[in-house]
């Protein structure tokens, strides 16, 4: 009987060794998009059209199976409502940030923020690409005001350089 015993507490010394590299990760994927298509109802806080709404329905389903434990959008309606779904999905509430916010001052609140997971950023056309840039420490191009479907993400993990990825969603 002596050898089963062994072999169970080996096993959980490792299994619990296994936690704790797992819990030390600091992976952190920020996935920053702008909102999605706007209406002209309001010049100042405009809702999102259907074509908005379905594509931050798009968003949502796109970032399901990720583990999203945070999510920021400025102050605005069309960035809330392009967040929402996204939010509902993880059962999160989303963190307002001033529009205003410099981009370094707000990357470096973000890196203050969760130590692992997906943290979703939802901006405008003329914040995103000083965000990104922000988190990446890489130059991006500025996005022109009719494109709506862009999806950054900045992979970081500790001290590794932080990895950035383009796509369309």
């Amino acid at each position: 009987m002596p050898v089963p015993f062994r072999f169970l507490m080996a096993a959980c010394v490792l299994a619990l060794a296994g936690c704790a590299t797992l819990s030390a990760s600091s992976s952190v994927d920020y996935v920053v998009v702008r909102h999605a298509e706007k209406a002209t109802d309001d010049a100042r806080d405009p809702a999102l059209t259907d074509a908005g709404l379905a594509r931050a329905e798009a968003l949502a389903t796109l970032l399901r199976s990720r583990d999203v434990v945070a999510i920021y959008a400025t102050q605005y309606r069309r960035t809330s409502d392009t967040a929402a779904p996204t939010a509902a999905a993880h059962d999160l509430s989303i963190t307002s940030y001033d529009a205003d916010t410099r981009p370094r001052e707000f990357a470096a609140r973000l890196r203050q923020a969760p130590a692992r997971g997906t943290v979703l950023i939802v901006g405008h056309s003329n914040t995103v690409p000083g965000i990104v840039s922000a988190l990446c420490g890489c130059d991006v191009a500025p996005i022109d005001e009719s494109d709506y479907g862009n999806l950054f993400e900045v992979h970081t993990d500790g001290d590794a350089p932080p990895v950035l990825s383009r796509r369309r969603y």
